[in-house]
């Protein structure tokens, strides 16, 4: 199969070997006026012709204000919407713990996503709002908010467990509402900064993260026509699924869901049953597939790519692992559930589940984003402001609980990850470009540092194409992008070849390597993975073990400090697939490694005058992940 980009390049290829043939001719007929006042099909102007994605958007899908009940109980009394959008695109801003931040770039995307449940409930309370006050619950909250007493979170914990409501005011949550998506509107500006109407879904049954940010493509006249549907109306995906597809019916809008990391969901995420325990049917299959194109895989609670448990041969696996239990930071981790929590693993199962029903439910791209409470969207190591307020800068913020010290497998502050941005592949930076993105997959996850990454797919690549000056022209025109399909294997082809590039963060670290994902299905139906290094700085060499020599480490830890002189500032390979059997489906991903760079807690640690424990990790090997390239045995029905 080929995508409808492939084959709209090889059209404009042809017609553009069309225009050297008949150049003459044509010259001819305009000189003789014999197409005087008509616009020429085809130009001397190369990009004339071309409406291929130009651009890497920088952004964050995964961003909580104070009008996020657990924000707000945590300390973020004041960066609201109009506040987050500010930072966002570059302005500095005043916070409580008295200093000003500011990110070094401007990102140029953004999506405020509060909790529908009980949206700005809490800073309704602390405004003293006249409809809240109506409420008895309401009422028991502010007082307990006016004596310290954080008991609110704890009830907003259960009721996500239980998916019983505590508080019901439905015309203060419309309010709060149209407060929201008037102001995105307010800060989108077409080609400049574009804000992205959003929300979380909380739901979480049992401790089991199911999260999912819903995105609107629409401004605030069609978005304001529905209420969010939260975790307090259904703890079921299905449900979700079926309010975007009655959005989309009654407004003509359009939105999708993006699933959150899954490595806090319980092994209850990727899984090949519903929320009922009955298998995966191709109708649910195809929904999830429509309604989530793209899944969160790196976030400020850990990494969610692989885990040493189930890639025991990635040595570069176990980054930034949270492994001990599920949301609830009660219930304990099991082995069994790591199979249902990772994206490379679900990107496996998708094959399974493909082969078994026809339709892959796990045909999704990747992106990261920060799920920063503090109205900060910052994925740098040097500019962390933690998850929640009690996190900003401080001597001591390294060792305080997340959340409370007496939860069972509580996580500590030094154990979070500064991480991550989405990157999105776009025409121009606008709602309806960025959204279109998601939809096709063209997008891609960085733990933080803004690596540029291109990849493509095809069957016919040569090897020195990707020496060719403008790669995006070549891939377009005779491939896929990430987040497309190969399709099946034509007649004459021998293997998938690939054409991948990656620039270093102008501003950042060289890079090590980049590499190349496979996960495939057997024919008996095993599960396999395989990792190929394809490009890599300097003269190292692949050792009998298979695994290239380390790029080296310039840290100094004490100064919070590293050099350049290592790695490489780009990196591109041709690549073909040496075990390539055409019997057995498989997807391909980039994964790009940077050089060791100093972690947040070695900027703290220096910033601060201050030493932190042995166990604390001061050095970090940040990275970026492409959405994958699939190959089809058969023609899928969500090709």
């Amino acid at each position: 199969m080929i995508s409808d980009d492939a084959r709209i390049g090889r059209r404009l290829s042809e017609g553009r070997r069309t225009v050297r043939t008949m150049g003459f001719l044509l010259s001819a007929l305009l000189f003789a006026g014999g197409v005087h006042g008509q616009t020429p099909r085809h130009s001397y102007s190369p990009d004339a012709d071309r409406n291929f994605p130009r651009q890497v958007l920088w952004g964050d899908t995964h961003l909580h204000s104070n009008l996020s009940l657990d924000a707000n109980v945590s300390g973020n009394l004041s960066v609201g919407p109009a506040d987050a959008y500010r930072f966002a695109r570059g302005e500095a801003i005043d916070v409580a713990n008295g200093m000003r931040a500011k990110l070094r770039r401007p990102l140029d995307f953004l999506v405020v996503s509060d909790h529908a449940e009980y949206v700005g409930v809490m800073d309704g309370l602390r405004r003293g709002d006249a409809l809240l006050l109506e409420n008895p619950t309401a009422v028991r909250w502010g007082k307990a908010l006016a004596a310290g007493d954080l008991s609110p979170m704890g009830e907003f914990a259960r009721s996500l467990a239980d998916g019983k409501s505590a508080l019901d005011h439905p015309a203060f949550a419309r309010t709060v509402w149209h407060r929201i998506v008037s102001t995105a509107d307010e800060f989108n500006e077409p080609g400049h900064f574009s804000t992205l109407i959003g929300y979380e879904w909380t739901s979480a049954p049992g401790g089991q993260n199911l999260h999912r940010v819903v995105i609107f493509a629409d401004g605030a006249e069609t978005v304001a026509k529905v209420q969010p549907f939260s975790a307090l109306d259904s703890s079921d995906p299905e449900k979700l699924w079926a309010f975007l597809a009655r959005y989309e019916q009654d407004t003509g809008g359009h939105a999708l869901a993006i699933p959150h990391n899954g490595n806090l969901s319980g092994g209850a995420m990727f899984t090949e049953q519903n929320r009922h325990g009955l298998p995966i049917t191709a109708s649910y299959a195809r929904q999830r597939a429509r309604w989530e194109p793209v899944v969160e895989v790196t976030q400020v609670k850990g990494d969610g790519e692989t885990h040493p448990f189930l890639s025991p041969d990635d040595e570069f696996a176990d980054y930034e692992t949270w492994d001990r239990s599920d949301v609830s930071l009660v219930n304990p981790h099991q082995d069994a559930w790591f199979e249902h929590e990772y994206a490379r693993s679900a990107l496996k199962l998708g094959l399974r589940i493909e082969a078994a029903i026809g339709v892959n439910p796990y045909r999704f791209g990747l992106l990261g984003s920060t799920d920063s409470h503090t109205g900060l969207s910052t994925a740098d190591e040097n500019n962390y402001w933690g998850k929640f307020t009690g996190a900003y800068p401080s001597p001591d913020r390294w060792q305080r609980p997340m959340v409370r010290a007496d939860l069972p497998y509580m996580t500590y502050e030094w154990q979070m990850a500064a991480s991550g941005y989405a990157a999105v592949w776009a025409r121009s930076n606008t709602r309806e470009e960025i959204f279109a993105a998601f939809q096709r997959r063209e997008v891609y996850a960085t733990t933080g540092p803004r690596i540029v990454v291109r990849l493509f797919g095809s069957w016919t690549f040569e090897s020195d194409d990707v020496q060719q000056p403008d790669l995006a022209a070549v891939g377009y025109s005779g491939g896929v992008p990430m987040g497309g399909s190969l399709g099946t294997m034509p007649a004459g082809a021998v293997s998938p070849r690939f054409l991948v590039h990656a620039q270093r963060d102008p501003d950042g670290a060289n890079l090590d390597r980049i590499q190349i994902i496979k996960g495939w299905r057997e024919v008996d139906g095993t599960l396999r993975e395989a990792i190929y290094d394809v490009a890599f700085s300097a003269n190292r060499k692949v050792g009998a073990d298979g695994r290239l020599e380390p790029v080296g480490n310039t840290v100094s830890v004490k100064s919070a400090t590293y050099a350049n002189s290592i790695g490489a500032p780009e990196l591109s390979a041709f690549w073909n697939d040496p075990d390539f059997d055409p019997s057995e489906g498989a997807f391909y991903y980039v994964r790009v490694l940077e050089i060791p760079t100093p972690r947040w807690t070695a900027y703290d640690q220096q910033f601060f005058g201050i030493h932190m424990s042995d166990e604390v990790p001061q050095v970090t090997q940040e990275r970026a992940y492409t959405s994958p390239i699939w190959y089809l045995t058969d023609d899928s029905t969500n090709k």
